[in-house]
């Protein structure tokens, strides 16, 4: 949808960007402007940077960057015209709405009522007779009716098309249907339910949106458990199952579970902190969105191999982040003489929430996990498994920041290995030299490729002419510092520009300034993408002195067209890629003297 920019400008104005971003992320004040942990990526050092005079904010980690708009879009996962209402919302601003929504914004609203009817559908069939299956499956799990209301549980029909049937009636089409995951298209051309003699699970966001559905059998047919896939509004990596009603639990952490149920069990028991993830492993955007609610997880995997490493993989993501991190490991059941591997559900089932609770506040430190984890991989009265031990826990070792840790668990490592303590520090010293030295010459080989440097991450946005590139990011920089050198910048043509993006973006500018407006990060957002965006806040990073700027802008002027003559001209090879070619081959410089 096409915004006026006049009500764009007023809701930035409103939506002050230190104000809205704030509410997410901890700033503090450096420099002028103001910094803090990025939430699009987990990280312990703030380089994530807001300048509350220039209305954007810029992630020097993951280089994500734009107004309030983008801003929004971003950590609420919404299309730009959603953005705008969710800020318009928070201001009580009234959204003109004269005109036709896109597309894509129709779609998104449509399935989202879709879904909310079939929850709503799937939970009267769970209350009438025809929901007598389920119904009695939920009392073989002792899931309590208040529970099962709490998480809007329904129930789908052992029928091929009763859903259908009831969505049509409701006035919604096959195709929405089909869109929606709900309905499945045979070879044949014709149309059935997905989900059919099930338990099911509606998946609501934290906004309250049913974005989508879990299932589970109530017999013994495949597959066991079934999810909506992907759809417009439902994405398995940016969403946790029970987070809705998890984020008002007044406990201090967050339980990550494997499967619906045995979140529904732990809420049943009192655990309302629990959540888990949609048939997914952790993911850095689940990550994100915990990151809103609390500053500890507790990870709380099945014991077999597979939850095993599910938590290794979790304790990988998280390993930099901001989150104190816990592991709770299951112990396994005895069963007629066997030890057999249980879930939450079975241990509050068999143990109760009493011995829960317990389990839970010894639950070891990701470190702890890490390092039992090595150390059942060996014997250590073996002489060389013990050499091999101390090699791989090193490496965990090495990369603990805090000395105090690093000592602690070393002695303790060297304790399990039956090492002395010094030999132990020995080699984590010696693991912690060898990382540092790759890590400089990986840096070191970076310094030295000036076009690796200066180069866009994003491929779609790499420069085919560096030295014209450079000087095109110059002019951009100067424009939206100093609006009277529009005057000078009359002779240059977006079409000069050697990069296409640069060019774009330079068009937007010089329009603003035609029409006599200010420049506007949040009617740019609606034009670029989000990830042009970001590529445009990095470009705005970059120093770029004001005094001298007419000098500066004549010399980008003159390079441009300089560049530009030259591949008019036929001479395609970028100064850079010249120098880059001339001296690769040189001892020191990314390769062997050839």
């Amino acid at each position: 949808m096409a915004f006026p920019q006049s009500f764009l400008d007023e809701l930035a104005a409103r939506n002050d960007i230190l104000d809205v971003v704030g509410s997410y992320v901890s700033l503090q004040p450096k420099g002028g402007s103001y910094w803090g942990c990025c939430p699009f990526h987990n990280e312990k050092t703030p380089s994530f940077h807001v300048l509350q005079d220039k209305q954007y904010y810029h992630c020097f980690g993951c280089k994500k960057g734009g107004g309030v708009i983008n801003f929004i879009m971003d950590i609420e996962n919404l299309s730009y015209p959603d953005a705008v209402r969710f800020l318009a919302k928070r201001v009580n601003m009234p959204v003109p709405e004269d005109r036709e929504s896109d597309g894509a914004d129709r779609l998104r609203h449509r399935l989202l009522d879709l879904n909310r009817d079939a929850a709503r559908y799937y939970y009267e069939v769970l209350q009438s007779p025809d929901g007598a299956a389920v119904q009695a499956y939920l009392n073989r799990r002792q899931i309590r009716r208040g529970i099962a209301v709490r998480f809007g549980m329904g129930a789908a029909r052992d029928g091929w098309d009763h859903l259908l049937r009831a969505m049509t009636e409701k006035g919604y089409t096959k195709q929405e249907l089909l869109k929606a995951g709900l309905i499945v298209q045979n070879k044949s051309g014709g149309f059935y339910d997905k989900f059919r003699n099930r338990l099911i699970l509606p998946v609501v966001d934290v906004r309250g949106d049913v974005v989508g559905f879990g299932s589970r059998v109530i017999d013994k047919s495949e597959p066991k458990y079934m999810n909506t896939s992907e759809t417009p509004v439902y994405s398995k990596r940016r969403v946790l199952y029970g987070l809705n009603l998890a984020k008002k639990t007044k406990r201090p952490n967050i339980i990550l579970c494997e499967g619906n149920l045995d979140v529904v069990t732990l809420h049943q028991a009192g655990f309302d902190n629990a959540v888990a993830s949609m048939g997914t492993a952790l993911t850095v955007e689940q990550t994100r969105l915990l990151s809103r609610y609390t500053k500890e997880l507790i990870l709380c995997y099945d014991n077999d191999n597979a939850g095993q490493l599910a938590t290794q993989r979790a304790l990988d993501i998280l390993k930099n982040s901001e989150f104190t991190v816990r592991v709770l490991q299951l112990p396994r059941r005895l069963v007629d003489g066997s030890y057999i591997k249980q879930d939450a559900d079975d241990f509050i089932k068999f143990q109760g929430p009493q011995a829960f609770e317990r389990l839970l506040s010894g639950s070891e430190n990701g470190i702890e996990f890490r390092m039992s984890q090595i150390a059942a991989k060996y014997d250590l009265k073996n002489d060389a498994d013990r050499i091999a031990y101390a090699a791989e826990i090193s490496q965990v070792l090495c990369t603990l920041d805090s000395a105090v840790e690093r000592e602690i668990y070393t002695v303790r490592a060297a304790e399990v290995a039956g090492l002395t303590p010094e030999a132990m520090r020995n080699e984590v010293s010696r693991t912690y030299s060898k990382q540092k030295r790759k890590e400089q010459w990986a840096e070191t080989r970076r310094e030295m490729n000036p076009v690796a440097t200066l180069q866009p991450q994003a491929r779609a946005f790499r420069y085919a002419n560096l030295r014209s590139a450079m000087a095109e990011e110059g002019v951009i920089r100067l424009m939206m510092r100093d609006d009277d050198l529009y005057d000078k910048l009359c002779v240059l043509r977006p079409e000069e520009f050697s990069s296409p993006l640069l060019g774009k973006i330079y068009s937007l500018l010089c329009a603003d300034r035609e029409a006599g407006r200010p420049h506007s990060m949040a009617a740019l957002g609606g034009i670029l993408s989000p990830e042009e965006m970001s590529h445009f806040t990095a470009i705005l990073q970059k120093p770029e002195s004001v005094s001298g700027a007419e000098q500066a802008l004549s010399d980008y002027i003159r390079i441009i067209r300089e560049e530009a003559d030259r591949q008019i001209g036929g001479d395609e090879l970028d100064p850079l890629l010249a120098a880059q070619e001339k001296y690769k081959f040189k001892k020191g410089y990314g390769g062997k003297n050839l």
